[in-house]
């Protein structure tokens, strides 16, 4: 499957800054590097004003401007070609037209001639990251001439493990892409750019926990480091 990447448009679609290294960084790190990979993101939530009772971008509007900062600092760390931001409301996905989120995917796969989507685990307890997983899908519907030939889904560290253990829709990773401690470091400085979202350990977004679970799933398969996916299709 690795090999099918080489050189492939990759449209990274992710709900909030930070989704985009979580689980992936590493992967696009090296996707970029070693198989020269064209990798843009858009990322669809402003990621922060969930915090307050009622969203108020005024009241957020000096921590707002910190995160497009900090969105740079990360596309810098990682190397993506570009980070395009929208503004639907922080974890409230779910009060916004699920055709609305679509719309913005099919603009931006065809502004990217996006070949390849990877987007967030569509069971994961964020609203925000089920939504865009069905925009996703809904976007790439797999018509005659739907360019996107290939979806592929990652966990969400902080989301895709705090799901109800009754919830049917696991994350059962059927993909996994080796990383090198070049990549983990560069998604270890990504994240530390977020200063509203990296944390000490051990919460799952901490560098610590971050190794850890790259180290858990290269355990898996035989490897030192690695990330895992899940491929939801892949038409050859």
């Amino acid at each position: 499957m690795l090999e099918s990447l080489r050189n492939k448009k990759i449209l990274l679609v992710v709900a909030h800054p930070d989704d985009e290294l979580l689980g992936v960084g590493g992967s696009m790190h090296r996707l970029i590097k070693e198989f020269g990979c064209i990798v843009n993101v858009i990322i669809l939530g402003e990621g922060i004003t969930s915090r307050s009772d009622l969203r108020d971008r005024e009241l957020w509007k000096k921590e707002l401007e910190i995160h497009q900062a900090n969105i740079l600092k990360a596309k810098e760390a990682i190397g993506f070609h570009s980070v395009k931001t929208y503004d639907f409301p922080d974890n409230r996905f779910d009060t916004v037209a699920l055709l609305d989120i679509v719309k913005v995917v099919e603009q931006e796969k065809k502004n990217t001639a996006a070949q390849v989507i990877f987007t967030h685990h569509g069971g994961d307890l964020n609203v925000d990251h089920q939504r865009t997983f069905e925009a996703v899908i809904t976007a790439c519907r797999p018509m005659e001439n739907e360019p996107v030939r290939t979806i592929i889904t990652f966990e969400t560290p902080s989301g895709t493990e705090w799901r109800a253990s009754t919830d049917p829709r696991h994350f059962i990773p059927n993909m996994f892409l080796q990383i090198s401690e070049e990549d983990l470091q560069a998604k270890v400085k990504g994240m530390e750019a977020y200063e509203f979202e990296k944390r000490a350990y051990p919460h799952p977004r901490s560098p610590l926990a971050l190794k850890i679970l790259a180290q858990r799933w290269g355990v898996a398969v035989g490897c030192e480091y690695a990330e895992a996916f899940a491929i939801i299709r892949s038409i050859a």
